[in-house]
């Protein structure tokens, strides 16, 4: 860590909480202003680290991905939600390929990633309408992804991965199930601790 990283957490801090604010007020524009300046954030605390090992490089791609899915996230047409979904199933591909240079999943891993889909999988279906397919396959990727990182002798990894599983429930939540408020205001704060824990483990 050094004085530019802490920079850069300062400002994913700081445009976390003016996000959550936009949001409480359904400011639009401020939320799509906090948004990015939050995806920034963890993309430039990452750069601060260095890309010196092919770990790294793979982390720093699905977090260069996860931004481009933030941003069509902050549209509000289907195919827009659609382009989102695409880019964060490769963020996770890529983020699975870099747990897998350094981890080594486990079978009770694998059980608890299977018994979590299937629950919320449950949960989700009588929803999802024409999206069950695409939805699916988002799911497949991202279980792989916190099963393999469960088994990274890293805590930013193991925790992060989870955080991340945890915040895509609320989005999912708030696309198809209800919307409200909580959503975004519990969703929003375990993505970007997802973000900047997997960001940090680049170390």
């Amino acid at each position: 860590m050094n004085e530019w990283s802490w920079l850069w957490l300062g400002l994913g801090g700081f445009s976390l909480l003016g996000l959550l604010w936009a949001e409480w007020q359904k400011r639009r524009t401020a939320r799509a202003l906090f948004k990015s300046l939050c995806s920034l954030g963890f993309l430039l605390f990452a750069l601060s680290l260095g890309l010196d090992s092919l770990f790294a490089q793979l982390v720093f791609a699905g977090l260069l991905l996860s931004a481009v899915g933030d941003v069509l996230l902050l549209l509000a047409s289907s195919r827009a939600f659609l382009g989102g979904l695409v880019a964060f199933l490769l963020a996770h591909l890529a983020y699975l390929g870099a747990f897998l240079q350094v981890g080594a999943p486990s079978l009770w891993g694998l059980l608890l990633v299977l018994l979590a889909g299937y629950f919320w999988m449950r949960w989700l279906w009588p929803y999802m309408g024409g999206w069950k397919a695409p939805v699916l396959a988002y799911g497949v990727v991202i279980s792989l992804m916190l099963w393999v990182g469960l088994g990274v002798p890293r805590p930013e990894v193991r925790l992060g991965a989870l955080l991340f599983y945890l915040s895509d429930l609320f989005v999912a939540r708030q696309r198809f199930v209800v919307q409200q408020p909580l959503n975004p205001l519990l969703g929003l704060p375990l993505y970007y601790a997802a973000q900047y824990l997997l960001a940090g483990s680049m170390r």
